[in-house]
């Protein structure tokens, strides 16, 4: 089955599960993408000054543009939306396209999150009962379970957001966690850069002011940046307990009693019930269904259950789905309350890289 019909068969079998087609403008304001992923983001999508002097891009995801059309039309209550088309995003990379092409449905609005879960989970596996593969995953993370954990640990809160917000920056969280382990509350570089003014301030008289503060003011405000009340072994401990947490991997009918051995060793005050979980057989459509703690790590806007779907085709693993809750991104983009967004399973098609699903291009 070729890419396209594969594309056609899982509209209809989306269409069938009650879901409204619309459709999405391919062009948003920057602004949108920049100030909710930063200015480093800005490199990777098609930008442009228009005849208002607006700064405008080229849709980079059809997540966000679904959510804009939710917020910018008023809209109120629950909606089940699909929807298909390209997104533009450049990459590092020279072998990836510049054009991906997606499908992807949505339920926004609703506060029936544990039936809204099964129900996108549900609708994913449907649309792949027309691939033939031969044997796969379903894989299920939670950020919610991530960011419960961050919470109760013997940390100053800025490190607690610190940790909390860069959790889907896997290369920058860990050199958090070192810094952690050290006991350094600002990059190293920072403080490499103020010692020799901080070694001169201290010469100078502390109760002379410098823009508002005293130098014994401001010289105590940096100590306390590069120095938290913890001891170095304290830190050490709790990124030890992180780096445990993130290598939790398990069949999902043992998430709970996995993730509750853990937190009882640790001493932290959680109890996850089984039924917190979407599906609890190990087994479904010819698919092992497994839990995994570090999983979800891809949109920096996922904030409760992940889940990905990885098939075996022509004796190769290929991501064929992947989506997640989104709760927060709307309040992101503008909005004043609020708005659950349970699930955004993206399902692409040849030329997408990792962040976006993608099917073959073979017969199958």
């Amino acid at each position: 089955m070729k890419s396209k019909n594969l594309s056609e068969n899982i509209l209809r079998s989306v269409k069938s599960k009650g879901f409204k087609y619309i459709d999405l403008p391919s062009v948003i304001e920057a602004n949108h993408i920049v100030q909710r992923s930063g200015e480093n983001f800005r490199k990777f999508i098609f930008s442009f000054i228009d005849q208002n002097g607006s700064e405008l891009c080229l849709r980079p995801d059809l997540t966000i543009a679904s959510c804009l059309r939710y917020l910018e039309n008023n809209l109120k209550g629950k909606e089940k939306i699909f929807y298909s088309g390209q997104a533009y995003r450049k990459s590092q990379n020279k072998k990836d396209s510049i054009i991906r092409d997606q499908v992807g449905f949505e339920i926004i609005g609703s506060k029936d999150e544990k039936n809204d879960d099964k129900e996108i989970i549900n609708t994913s596996l449907k649309s792949l009962q027309n691939i033939k593969y031969t044997s796969g995953t379903l894989t299920i993370g939670n950020v919610e379970i991530f960011n419960l954990l961050i919470s109760k640990l013997d940390i100053p809160k800025r490190w607690k957001l610190r940790l909390s917000r860069h959790f889907w920056r896997e290369k920058y969280f860990n050199d958090l966690l070192k810094r952690l382990e050290t006991n350094s509350d600002v990059d190293p570089t920072i403080v490499e850069i103020d010692k020799k003014r901080y070694f001169k301030m201290l010469k100078e008289d502390l109760s002379k002011v410098i823009a508002g503060r005293s130098i014994d003011e401001i010289l105590k405000r940096f100590d306390n940046k590069i120095r938290d009340p913890r001891g170095t072994k304290k830190g050490a401990n709790v990124s030890k307990i992180i780096k445990e947490f993130l290598k939790i991997k398990c069949p999902i009918n043992k998430a709970a009693s996995e993730l509750n051995k853990f937190f009882k060793k640790n001493k932290i005050n959680l109890i996850v019930d089984q039924k917190y979980f979407p599906i609890s057989n190990n087994k479904v459509s010819k698919l092992n269904v497994m839990f995994s703690t570090s999983f979800g790590r891809q949109l920096e806007y996922y904030t409760g259950m992940v889940f990905k779907i990885d098939v075996k085709l022509n004796s190769k693993m290929v991501n064929c789905c992947a989506g997640g809750r989104y709760d927060g991104l709307i309040s992101d983009l503008g909005s004043q309350k609020k708005i659950p967004a349970p699930f955004l399973p993206q399902i692409g098609k040849p030329g997408d890289t990792s962040n976006f699903t993608e099917y073959p291009d073979s017969d199958t």
